[in-house]
């Protein structure tokens, strides 16, 4: 019997660790993950993301169910849950990376248009330059306030002073996501020390149930031995 029983957890505990290894070896293959170049391509990547999110989420709870029905529910719980863990981080990285495109897309385009005004705004004040009007002199007529109109150098220092602070934004930005991602995994291995801890606590706890339940029935049986042993007048002998 108990040679019966040693087979069976062994095999249970080979079935979990394959299912929980299989799980893992498939989260690569689930969103590729090929260089963003198009806010069309980060859109899509996002709503990947957004899929596979609502997958792990599921097969996390279909996988749940099948522990319970295993011997060893405990270890088969904590093959499931780190398979979750590591699609979910996966796709946090995916995710920040798209969002990141698009916002330094958004910076990009804006930086492009501006330069384009001031390329136009130039080109007309150049065109104007050569081409002044003719002004008829009247001696009644008050100077008019020169209009302040920056010139192309003034322009071109200004948007190199953009793109100077647009690189610094980046570089915070970059610095500020790597942190993120850092926060997170920090946050998810926590997590998954914490429910192991309980895992193991409440291991502990039914393991020292099952040997009180033990004891009380080797107590018992040795009673009821007793019992029948004095009911039959035969002596008890002393193992």
């Amino acid at each position: 019997m108990a040679l019966h029983l040693k087979a069976t957890m062994a095999v249970g505990a080979l079935i979990c660790g394959l299912a929980g290894a299989a799980a893992a070896q498939e989260l690569p293959a689930r969103v590729p993950n090929p260089a963003i170049t198009t806010v069309e391509q980060a859109d899509a990547k996002l709503a990947d993301v957004k899929r596979e999110r609502d997958a792990a989420e599921a097969d996390y709870a279909a996988a749940e169910q099948v522990c319970y029905a295993k011997f060893f529910v405990n270890n088969c719980l904590d093959k499931a849950k780190e398979t979750r863990r590591a699609r979910l981080a996966e796709l946090r990285k995916l995710e920040i990376d798209a969002n990141y495109f698009k916002r330094k897309n958004s910076v990009e385009v804006r930086d492009r248009e501006l330069e384009e005004r001031a390329q136009r705004d130039a080109a007309e004040q150049a065109s104007r330059a050569a081409k002044p009007p003719a002004q008829r002199v009247n001696p009644d007529d008050k100077p008019r306030p020169v209009p302040l109109v920056k010139t192309p150098a003034e322009r071109q220092a200004e948007y190199a002073e953009r793109q100077k602070q647009r690189q610094a934004a980046d570089a915070k930005k970059a610095s500020e996501r790597a942190q993120n991602v850092a926060d997170y995994q920090r946050k998810q291995a926590e997590s998954a020390e914490r429910q192991q801890r309980v895992a193991d606590k409440k291991a502990e706890r039914e393991a020292r149930r099952l040997k009180r339940e033990a004891d009380e029935a080797a107590k018992k049986a040795a009673a009821a031995a007793r019992a029948k042993e004095k009911a039959e007048g035969k002596p008890r002998t002393v193992d």
